[in-house]
């Protein structure tokens, strides 16, 4: 039997397992991918870029990542670095999905391992790049048998149109909940739906109504109607195409740990409808009152039309309007888009969700996405 035309092949396998000590003379055996290249998104009169770039390492021996390095891919001549991440700030930026690595040893990757790259660049709004290429300065070996290599992801395009949206709530003050920030859970929640792990919730934002106090609610916590995002209208934020809708799903008593039915992939958004908006955008409107649906699959709706009333369905631990948008129609089989509000007031910022809330005076936003617990006034 000829054999010959194997040969090259197990040579490499026999470079990938070994790296010779002889220096290195092929790339690192890594595989960089960025599964949803990222959109321009604004905030807080800034712009910024975010993405997650996944890494895993094909040969036998660990590497260290010991720098990402962000750099603008049209760029002529020496790269100027958009953005960078090492020692402390790289190990709060890693992750490494279903293990429990401590932090201070993300940045190590035996054969086989996979690390996420959370990456949040800030880019300038007037001329964002038109496509990104993410590095990685990476170590192998110890002592006098280190080695420093360096790996380019391929270029990410930069898309600058991100959906521009009406209010999907009226009046406020409402409190940007979980909504977008570097560590934000929604931000991080990397799912993995018939067998595609992506990120829905990516620039999500659970919105809960306060009072002047901070506090949620008047009266008896464990009462859904002593709260006050509870009973108000959840609106279309664009003209757009009803495309799923759920209903029955019973309540929760408001509490962490209380839920009416077991969560699963189908109970999760609670009571919900989903708009297509077009050109590749769905809006989610999760945990809604049963039975207060305005609307049904294949209706037309217009913005700032009531598709349902705010309630404590689902994954919920009180009433509360979780609003994304996303690439697919799926709650969590898609990946989350960035979008901008035609128009909102800021009126003031908390530190935590409902604490350490300060409120100056009232400002004007346009072309914006509400950060993590701001506080916002829709128009009326």
């Amino acid at each position: 039997m000829n054999v010959r035309p194997f040969l090259p092949v197990a040579l490499l396998l026999s470079l990938a397992s070994t790296l010779s000590a002889q220096g290195p003379s092929l790339p690192p055996f890594l595989e960089l991918r960025i599964p949803k290249p990222p959109t321009v998104a604004t905030a807080d009169g800034a712009s910024f870029l975010v993405y997650e770039m996944h890494v895993t390492n094909f040969a036998m021996p660990a590497i260290t990542i010991k720098r990402v390095e962000v750099t603008a891919a049209n760029e002529s001549g020496p790269r100027h670095i958009l953005f960078s991440l090492t020692d402390s700030a790289l190990s709060r930026n890693l992750s490494r999905p279903g293990t429990d690595t401590p932090p201070g040893d993300r940045a190590s990757l035996p054969g086989g391992a996979r690390a996420v790259v959370w990456l949040w660049v800030p880019v300038d709004r007037n001329a964002p790049p038109g496509a990104v290429i993410t590095r990685l300065i990476l170590e192998q070996g110890k002592g006098d048998s280190v080695r420093t290599q360096m790996l380019d992801s391929p270029p990410a395009p930069v898309a600058r149109e991100s959906a521009a949206i009406g209010a999907p709530l009226r009046g406020g003050t409402w409190l940007a909940g979980n909504g977008p920030d570097p560590l934000s859970g929604h931000r991080r929640a990397l799912i993995p739906i018939g067998g595609t792990p992506s990120i829905a919730q990516r620039f999500a934002i659970d919105w809960v109504k306060i009072a002047d106090d901070n506090r949620t609610f008047s009266g008896d916590s464990l009462n859904n109607s002593s709260y006050y995002a509870y009973g108000q209208d959840a609106l279309a934020v664009a003209d757009g195409i009803v495309v799923e809708t759920k209903d029955s799903i019973p309540q929760n008593v408001p509490g962490i740990n209380s839920r009416a039915v077991p969560i699963t992939l189908e109970t999760v958004g609670g009571n919900h409808v989903i708009i297509d908006l077009g050109g590749g955008r769905y809006a989610f409107y999760a945990h809604l009152q049963p039975g207060s649906l305005r609307v049904k699959v294949g209706d037309r709706v217009h913005r700032g039309q009531v598709v349902g009333l705010v309630g404590n369905s689902g994954n919920s631990t009180e009433p509360h309007l979780h609003f994304h948008i996303s690439d697919g129609n799926s709650p969590l089989g898609s990946e989350g888009v960035p979008y901008n509000l035609e128009s909102f007031e800021l009126v003031g910022r908390c530190e935590n969700f409902g604490s350490g809330c300060k409120r100056p005076a009232p400002v004007a936003r346009k072309g914006e996405i509400p950060l993590a617990n701001m506080l916002v006034r829709f128009p009326q």
